[in-house]
């Protein structure tokens, strides 16, 4: 067995100012909330749900590319549903932090292809969506 030590992704949304926040409030339970829809979004490989995260000015960068706008990235998610599908069910969270505008959660897959060890995800949000957002992984193939 190989092990692979992968910076997964690197994701840099950008947005204008909130239109429902014009005191620049940091409201955590927020953040919460955006950290948590898009891991359901995910575990499910639900794509219209995990889209609903960005915008067309968004900018997904990865190891392999960069991804702009919402017709590229969903293409990203495409590819990813299919390394963890969702009848497998492979995904577990195992942490998760939140404080202010930053959320991170710690995860690990099992499919029929690989091991993923632990995943990291680390997300800057800003009005519901997420601004900033870093993974990092190492993972194992089977076989």
């Amino acid at each position: 067995m190989k092990s692979s030590i992968y910076s997964l992704t690197a994701v840099l949304l950008l947005f204008g100012s909130c239109s429902g926040n014009s005191s620049g409030q940091i409201n955590q339970e927020q953040t919460k909330q955006v950290a948590e829809h898009h891991w359901k979004a995910f575990k499910e490989n639900n794509l219209e749900e995990v889209m609903a995260d960005y915008t067309d000015s968004s900018i997904l960068i990865t190891p392999d590319s960069t991804y702009r706008g919402l017709e590229a990235i969903r293409g990203n998610f495409i590819a990813a549903f299919k390394a963890f599908p969702n009848d497998q069910n492979p995904l577990t969270l195992n942490k998760t932090v939140v404080e202010r505008d930053v959320a991170y959660i710690l995860w690990q897959a099992n499919t029929s292809a690989f091991e993923l060890l632990f995943a990291t995800d680390t997300f800057i949000r800003e009005c519901f969506e997420i601004l900033f957002g870093f993974s990092f992984e190492q993972s194992i193939n089977k076989g």
